[in-house]
């Protein structure tokens, strides 16, 4: 879901068309995707998009969907608790805190670059089991794409970054 870079094995999807876009879609309607399709989903950076008014949880419903059983999301969302205790820090620079604001309510580069929830782990593994993931667990980094899955600012890693396995 998003992402700039081709890779082998891999599709992206995104409502803006270009080249590197396989899939032209809004993520708030997976409804052209099969049940069953995947094996694996990567969302790096796009849950947060979604509002906690019925987006969210209906889109974790979509991506259970669309997984096999045993395929597992691999989802990445800014930490809001980190993001909260570099924000309020005395100690980093007054660029760095324009950097934390701008994880915290997105990049506004186009109409689709705006944050409309704050994630915690808490938050996140809520909205999974909502969506009907029941393994879930929290990894350091997934290793896959440059992005901002292990992006840091002022030097932390702010990514909380989840591997939610479809069982049923």
């Amino acid at each position: 879901m998003g992402g700039k870079v081709r890779a082998p094995g891999w599709k992206i999807l995104d409502a803006i068309p270009a080249d590197h876009v396989d899939i032209v879609a809004d993520l708030r309607d997976l409804t052209a995707i099969g049940d069953s399709a995947f094996d694996a989903v990567y969302a790096s950076h796009v849950l947060e998009h979604l509002s906690h008014r019925g987006e969210l949880e209906s889109v974790t419903r979509a991506l259970h969907r669309i997984l096999r059983v045993g395929g597992k999301l691999f989802v990445s969302v800014p930490d809001m608790d980190i993001l909260s205790r570099l924000f309020s820090s005395d100690t980093i620079s007054p660029g760095d805190k324009f950097a934390v604001m701008v994880k915290m309510f997105g990049g506004q580069s186009d109409k689709f670059d705006y944050h409309t929830i704050g994630l915690n782990q808490q938050f996140l593994m809520d909205y999974l089991f909502l969506g009907g993931f029941r393994d879930a667990y929290k990894v350091p980094a997934f290793g896959f794409f440059p992005d901002a899955s292990s992006a840091t600012v002022a030097g932390v890693p702010f990514s909380l970054n989840v591997v939610a396995i479809k069982t049923a």
